[in-house]
Formats: C-alpha cells, structure tokens, sequence
C-alpha cells in the first residue's frame, strides 16, 4: 500500500537515531522521498552527527537537506526548546558546547538508572548505549529499555511511572537558559527558531528573545492547537520573525501519531531560512 502523501511540501523539525528518533537519517530521507516530501529539516538533540548521512541520502532523492540541531533550554522552570538551522559545523565554540551537553545527558542518564535501581527496577547501562545508535542520549532510550526489560509496556507508561517529570527516577537536565541557546547559534553562524512555544505558553518570553536574537517560531507543529497555530502566526509577524513549522517525527513508537509531513511549510521557507544565514549580523 502507498504511503499517505504529505500535507505540506517540508517538514522542518525531524530526529533521527543520532539523538532519539527510530529512523536512521538516509531511512528517514527515503521516507520523506516516498511521502512526496521537498525538503526536510534534520533537528537532533545536541549533536549534528546526523548531518552528512542525511546530506547524501538527500542527494540520492533529490531531497533538500535543512541542517539543524535542537537545543533544551530552561525558561522560569519551563523547557524552551530552540531550533538552530544552517551552524557552521566546524564551529569549535560550537562543537565544545555541544560536547559538555552531551555529557551532561550521559550524567544524568546515570543517576536516573541508580534510582531506578534503588526502586528495584535494573536496566544496564550497555542496554542503554546500544539503544541509542548515535551520541547523544536521551531520556525515551531509557524508556525503551523499560519496554524491554518489561517493565511498562509503552514509553508513555515509562514516563508516566518512572522517569517523567514528578516520576521518582526523574532527574533534571543540565539546560542552558533561551538567551544562551540563541546565543551559541547566532556565535555558530546559524538561525535561531523557537520550536513549539504552544506546549508550554511562552509567549511573554518572546520579546527579551528577539532582543538577543531570535530570527523565527515554530508555528505549526504537531502538539500546536489551531488557535496556538493562529496566535504564534501573529506574534511572528508582530515581531518579523519567520513562520516556520514541523511535525517533531522521532517514528511511531517513539510518538505515535505524529506522522512526517503532517504538519510543516511551504519549500520557500528553506531558501528564507538560507537566505539569513547569508546576512551579516
């Protein structure tokens, strides 16, 4: 059976097993390839590891190849997530930051399974490095292990019953704040987007954000209600920022329902994108 076709001609926010997706980035172009897709972003958590697979793959498909990278922040105890499209690669300021954030996610991948273990639940911490295929680990290849191992039978129950937020195996991430976030993609060369504000109403956050240099919003996405869709469309356009949009696909039993190409835009906002990075600032 052929794959339901995409909605919209790119998805800009997409992860691939170089953090947590389920797709490795040339299966994750084919797909986006097989759905009709233009052009994708690749948007792993701390790491652009997935970056010259996914560039090859695209060339093979005739797919246009967004490099991105997506970062955790802490806003007032809410995660803000910030999106850096086109960093210059071989940014050392860049590429040391990236590093310390990825050992920070092994840290604390470690003091989650020694509570884990403290509760009697034991996952070994080989499991979980052969779970997460690329260098940067996250908290729902820990979950994976509990399917595994049979402890929940689905990564919501995971994090529901041990490792989410208010869970009693969480453990808090090392974040950098939203300014520092901009900051180190703006340092890197790179275009700076606030990725779903809807989830967690940061729009009064917005204004000292643009101040240090946020360029765009992630309007559409798939945990964006139509009036959040609506809202953060006028608050990009009040503060000529770009209107940018993306399903977040990690695959199906990573999230299930959020299919690739669902949510996304138009093939022009890759060349808008682009064509800041090729301003001075």
């Amino acid at each position: 059976m052929k794959p339901t076709l995409a909605l919209f001609e790119a998805d800009l926010h997409c992860h691939t097993t170089a953090s947590d997706g389920l797709l490795t980035p040339s299966e994750l172009i084919r797909s986006a390839a097989e759905l009709g897709l233009k052009g994708i972003g690749i948007t792993d958590h701390d790491t652009i590891q997935g970056w010259r697979e996914a560039e090859e793959a695209g060339t093979n498909y005739q797919l246009q190849i967004l490099r991105g990278i997506e970062l955790n922040t802490d806003w007032h105890g809410k995660e803000v997530h910030i999106l850096g499209y086109e960093v210059d690669a071989t940014s050392d300021y860049l590429n040391d930051k990236l590093s310390y954030l990825r050992q920070a996610r092994k840290q604390r991948m470690l003091e989650i399974l020694n509570r884990l273990e403290l509760m009697g639940v034991h996952i070994d911490v080989d499991q979980i490095q052969r779970l997460a295929e690329g260098e940067s680990i996250g908290r729902p290849h820990i979950a994976q292990a509990l399917i595994d191992q049979g402890y929940v039978s689905s990564i919501r129950e995971g994090f529901d019953r041990y490792i989410g937020s208010g869970s009693p195996a969480y453990v808090g991430l090392h974040k950098l704040t939203p300014e520092e976030g901009i900051e180190l993609i703006r340092e890197a060369g790179g275009v700076a987007v606030l990725a779903h504000p809807g989830m967690n109403r940061l729009e009064q956050g917005i204004p000292a954000w643009v101040e240090v240099g946020l360029q765009g919003i992630e309007v559409a996405h798939s945990e964006h209600k139509p009036e959040d869709e609506m809202k953060f469309r006028a608050i990009a356009q009040e503060f000529h920022l770009l209107a940018t949009g993306g399903s977040d696909f990690h695959g199906e039993a990573r999230k299930p329902g959020v299919k690739l190409g669902r949510w996304g835009v138009s093939i022009d906002v890759i060349q808008q994108i682009l064509d800041l990075v090729r301003c001075k600032y």
